[in-house]
């Protein structure tokens, strides 16, 4: 016991000392909980319409200014014919083309049915499908609002028709503002980040300034070195938790709906379990770039496939079962549950065992790689 208590004296002592570390494990994390979901947001808005008017009559003016009072779009011109729009297009300055044709408000008087001509750059394939579906949905509302008298004869009383109204209700988000979702995705993400990076780099330093040497005639046990490596540093992420969870509150206005203690519970197995794949990296590599370049790999694998970009479902069998093996995926799962939808240690006790596993088996698989040798 006294061996581990000098392990962690000497591990505080040189974690305090450095006072760039301190600054990346806790101000930098703060800073970007704060800025990174300001830009994070799934919501498509100000999308570029080149609007054509061969019409230019009161109903296509209407149309327009309907597109431009929506809030989604922006008119970025009234170009001439379909080329110069498609241009406009090319050169990135729009992202739609909506072609009105000659006789609009004639054809709708007359014949109540008139076809316009839609085209999207489908680069951006999120932004192309929304955008267009947006716009489509305000033709749809253009529609539906014209004057009765167009659509039916004239002298003739429209025979009520029966209508199914549908109205829907955004449960634990009512709003659907993305920063109740982004946000603890964020935390998340940042605190894998610090704590992913910070542990890789541990052994590895001690390795090449050559007090691994040192240490390694010394009486110390494997696990006793690997558990005084690793516990400051549960420490810390614990602190950077605990400061994101209130730049969350402060900032967003986001409090966890569910309780605390299971948030944090979870908290301190995840970092168990992270902490151990820092230090197991640590353990392969000679040297810190090494270390940084094999931490990087398992990151960006585990930002890709924990569903904070994009849901787990959607994706194709292989890389959900890919996503199962990853501690992010389960630890973003149950952060959103607890916080916005207030689910209990019922609800996600499978989650904890899956977490509680990784932490076990990461961990002892850095105590067995771990040489103590001379």
């Amino acid at each position: 016991m006294k061996t581990l208590l000098f392990i962690l004296q000497k591990e505080f002592r040189q974690i305090l000392r450095d006072k760039t570390i301190l600054a990346m494990m806790l101000v930098a994390p703060t800073m970007q909980l704060i800025i990174l979901p300001l830009a994070a947001n799934f919501e498509v808005k100000n999308v570029n319409v080149a609007y054509i008017d061969h019409d230019h009559s009161s109903y296509s003016q209407k149309l327009e200014n309907k597109i431009a009072s929506s809030g989604y779009f922006k008119i970025a011109g009234s170009p001439g014919s379909f080329k110069e729009g498609l241009e406009l297009i090319e050169y990135g300055n729009a992202d739609l083309v909506l072609e009105i044709p000659a006789g609009f408000e004639k054809n709708l008087v007359r014949e109540s049915n008139q076809k316009v001509n839609l085209s999207v750059d489908a680069i951006n394939g999120t932004k192309a499908a929304l955008g267009g579906a947006y716009l489509v949905q305000v033709l749809a509302d253009f529609n539906s609002n014209l004057d009765v008298n167009i659509k039916s004869p004239k002298n003739q009383i429209a025979a009520p028709s029966a209508k199914i109204s549908v109205e829907s209700i955004n449960w634990y988000n009512p709003r659907a503002e993305y920063k109740y979702y982004m946000v603890p995705g964020i935390l998340v993400l940042l605190l894998t980040m610090i704590g992913g990076f910070i542990t890789a780099l541990n052994i590895v330093k001690e390795k090449e300034i050559g007090t691994i040497e040192q240490i390694n005639v010394t009486p110390i046990k494997k696990w006793q070195f690997i558990l005084g490596k690793l516990i400051p540093f549960w420490i810390v992420g614990m602190i950077v938790f605990t400061i994101g969870l209130t730049v969350m509150y402060l900032v967003y206005g986001i409090f966890p709906t569910g309780s605390l203690l299971a948030l944090y519970l979870f908290a301190a197995v995840y970092l168990v379990a992270l902490l151990g794949l820092g230090l197991l990296i640590s353990t392969f590599a000679d040297t810190q770039l090494q270390a940084m370049f094999i931490a990087y790999f398992f990151m960006m694998i585990f930002m890709l496939m924990s569903g904070f970009f994009t849901s787990v479902d959607s994706m194709p069998d292989w890389a959900r079962t890919m996503s199962d093996f990853t501690p992010v995926t389960h630890f973003i799962k149950v952060v959103r549950l607890i916080v916005l939808k207030g689910a209990g240690l019922a609800d996600v006790g499978t989650e904890l065992g899956y977490l509680a596993m990784f932490a076990v088996v990461l961990n002892g698989f850095a105590i067995w790689n771990y040489r103590k040798t001379t």
